[in-house]
C-alpha cells in the first residue's frame, strides 16, 4: 500500500467502543479505575480495534534491521558487521528480544530493510545501508518513502494473518546516532540534550557522536516541518520502516507498541506525518537513553513500566504484553457489582 493511500484511510479511534469498554471496567466489582494505566491500555485498544470485545490472543514483534553509513565516523563502539550477525540470530530465536517473545507467546518477524550485506533474514531491502549522513543525505526522499511503505505493508500483512497487536523493535549499529539527530530536529532541542552513549561509548566517544550529529544537521538543514525530509537526510531505514508500521497499524486498525528510544523516534516521525497515528500507538516503557522521557512527553504517551532498559530490539515492547494480558483477563473474567449483589461504586 502506498503512503498516501494509507494516510487517507486513517480515522480517529472509535469513541463508542472506548465508552463501552470504560463502562465494562466501571461495572467490575473493584474500586473505580483501580488498575490505572492497565485499564487505560485496554480502553485504548478497544478504540483502535473498534470493539469493546478486546482480543490480544495473537501477538507479533516486528524487528526492522538496517545499517547506517554514519558508523564510518566512529560514533559506535562496534562495527556495522554486527548488524547482520545479530539480525540472523533473530532467526534462531537466540536474542534477548526473541527469548522474551517466546516466553510471552509472541511471534518474531525480523526484516532486512537495509543491512549492508545479504543475509538469511527475510528481505525487503531498500539499499545496502544508508549513506554517511555527515557527508551526504542518508537516503533519497524516494528511498525514505519506500522504507515507510515497507512498514505499512508489514502491518497489513500481519493484520491479514490474524495478529491483534504489534510490538516494534530494531537492529542497526549506529541507530542511536540517527535517532538523536531526528529527535534534535523534530523536537527543536540541542543535540547534546537528546544524545546518549548508546551501546557503551566513552565520554570522548559521546563527544564525537554529538559533533557528528551537529555537523550532519548543519550540512543538510533538514526541514522540521517536513518529517520525511528529516528522515531522508539524517535518519535510517530501520526508523523509516518502523514509522511505516505505526502508520500501517493506524490504517489497519491494529495497535502498535513503541519500544524504546529508536522505536519512539519512529513513532514521532509517523505522528508528525499524520497526527491521528498517536491514538494507535502504545508506549511500553521509558528508555534509559538521554531523550527517553522527552520523546514520550513530546507525543503525549504514558508508559506502563520503568525498568531503565535501553537494549532495543523490541525488549521493552514485549515486556508490556504480560501486563496487558493480565488486565484483559480481569476485564473479561471478573464479576460485576450486580452479579455480586453489591451497590456499584460511583465517583464522589
Amino acid at each position: 500500500m502506498k503512503l498516501e493511500e494509507a494516510l487517507n484511510i486513517i480515522k480517529p479511534a472509535d469513541e463508542t467502543a472506548m465508552n463501552q469498554c470504560r463502562a465494562r471496567w466501571d461495572s467490575i466489582a473493584k474500586p473505580l479505575h483501580s488498575l490505572g494505566r492497565l485499564e487505560d491500555g485496554i480502553v485504548q485498544i478497544a478504540g483502535i480495534a473498534g470493539t469493546h470485545e478486546v482480543n490480544l490472543d495473537k501477538k507479533a514483534l516486528v524487528i526492522m534491521c538496517a545499517d547506517n553509513g554514519v558508523v564510518e565516523e566512529g560514533v559506535t563502539q562496534s562495527g556495522s558487521e554486527i548488524t547482520a550477525i545479530v539480525s540472523e540470530n533473530f532467526l534462531e530465536l537466540n536474542s534477548c528480544a526473541c527469548i522474551m517473545a517466546r516466553t510471552n507467546g509472541v511471534d518474531v518477524f525480523p526484516i532486512d530493510i537495509g543491512i549492508m550485506r545479504d543475509t538469511r533474514v527475510p528481505s525487503k531491502k531498500i539499499a545496502y545501508g544508508t549513506k554517511n549522513m555527515r557527508r551526504e543525505p542518508a537516503m533519497t526522499r524516494d528511498e525514505a518513502v519506500l522504507a515507510i511503505e515497507v512498514g505499512i505493508e508489514t502491518a497489513f500483512e500481519l493484520k491479514e494473518k490474524g495478529y491483534r497487536i504489534i510490538a516494534t523493535g530494531e537492529m542497526g549499529i549506529g541507530n542511536t546516532t540517527t535517532s538523536s539527530a531526528i529527535s534534535s530536529v523534530l523536537l527543536d532541542l540541542p543535540v547534546e540534550t537528546v544524545t546518549g552513549k548508546g551501546a557503551g561509548l566513552s565520554k570522548k566517544g559521546l563527544e564525537r557522536k554529538i559533533t557528528v550529529i551537529r555537523e550532519s544537521i548543519a550540512r543538510h538543514q533538514p526541514d522540521r516541518e517536513d518529517p520525511i525530509d528529516v528522515l531522508s537526510k539524517v535518519g535510517g531505514f530501520d526508523i523509516a520502516g518502523l514509522a511505516g508500521v505505526f502508520i500501517g497499524g493506524a490504517a489497519a486498525g491494529i495497535p502498535v507498541v513503541m519500544d524504546g528510544f529508536i522505536s519512539t523516534v519512529a513513532a514521532l516521525v509517523a505522528m508528525r506525518i499524520e497526527p491521528k497515528v498517536a491514538e494507535y500507538a502504545i508506549a511500553s516503557h521509558v528508555s534509559n537513553e538521554a531523550a527517553g522521557r522527552l520523546l514520550l512527553d513530546s507525543v503525549g504517551a504514558k508508559p506502563f513500566i520503568t525498568c531503565e532498559m535501553c537494549l532495543g530490539e523490541g525488549t521493552g515492547a514485549v515486556a508490556v504484553f504480560p501486563l496487558l494480558d493480565m488486565a484483559l483477563a480481569v476485564y473479561r473474567q471478573m464479576s460485576t457489582f450486580e452479579q455480586n449483589d453489591i451497590e456499584a461504586y460511583k465517583p464522589l
